[in-house]
């Protein structure tokens, strides 16, 4: 799993109020061991659909046992990943055990058009065999795109863990206001900053905060208290 994520890169993307997320993109090498794995449950299913209708041949005749077959192979093949991406995952079973999931470019989650046309061209992303042109198309994107993905606005993901424990660092602090004006988008992303903190570990919070060094003057846990107490002071309204 390790080298599967040495591909994956954190792209950031600018939303339209000006505030800056970043989404871990998966990569082609996590990407095809899940289109794998989905792939042999679709054969799966297929196998069990095959020999249940062959029993019951006798009953319905071979002609209708062949059509019912035909018309599940033809639902599976274009609504499989749909029918998933549009679950609370938003993510078939391979994506799952991936732990990746699809979204749209913005973060939000994939919409039913969406999904249905990413699929959909799915078609072209096969050609010539095994997903070459997807797979091309991935290489050269940034955000490792197929078609389906840049004409639908969407990108593979690695899913949020549900559950994050809670860190064990405290930083009470006071309010402080900033050493100069900050921009509107600047602020929107110190206050975002601040709301998603607890939610992540100790080294990712001070890995963070060191990127605010041009800002806080300061690196480290002393950085980490000086960012949390701009912020702070923008919550109050800009007042200490």
């Amino acid at each position: 799993m390790a080298a599967l994520t040495l591909a994956d890169t954190l792209q950031p993307v600018e939303l339209a109020d000006g505030v800056e997320i970043h989404l871990r993109v998966a990569g082609p090498a996590a990407r095809s061991v899940a289109w794998l794995i989905d792939l042999l449950i679709f054969a799966g299913i297929i196998i069990a659909l095959s020999l249940g209708l062959t029993l019951m041949g006798p009953s319905l005749g071979d002609k209708t046992v062949q059509g019912i077959l035909l018309l599940c192979l033809f639902a599976l093949s274009w609504f499989y990943n749909v029918f998933f991406e549009m679950t609370r995952k938003a993510a078939t079973p391979g994506q799952r055990m991936m732990k990746l999931k699809v979204s749209s470019v913005s973060g939000a989650p994939v919409l039913l058009p969406q999904s249905i046309i990413r699929n959909l061209l799915r078609v072209i992303d096969f050609m010539p065999f095994c997903y070459l042109f997807g797979l091309m198309c991935c290489l050269f994107s940034q955000r490792f795109q197929r078609l389906g993905d840049l004409v639908a606005d969407t990108v593979v993901v690695y899913a949020e863990p549900e559950h994050v424990k809670v860190s064990a660092q405290r930083v009470n602090v006071e309010p402080e206001a900033p050493p100069v004006a900050l921009s509107r988008a600047e602020q929107a992303a110190l206050l975002q900053f601040l709301e998603r903190a607890p939610q992540w570990s100790d080294a990712r919070k001070t890995e963070l905060a060191d990127v605010l060094e041009p800002l806080t003057g300061k690196t480290g846990l002393a950085g980490l208290s000086r960012a949390c107490a701009m912020g702070v002071w923008l919550q109050k309204g800009g007042q200490g």
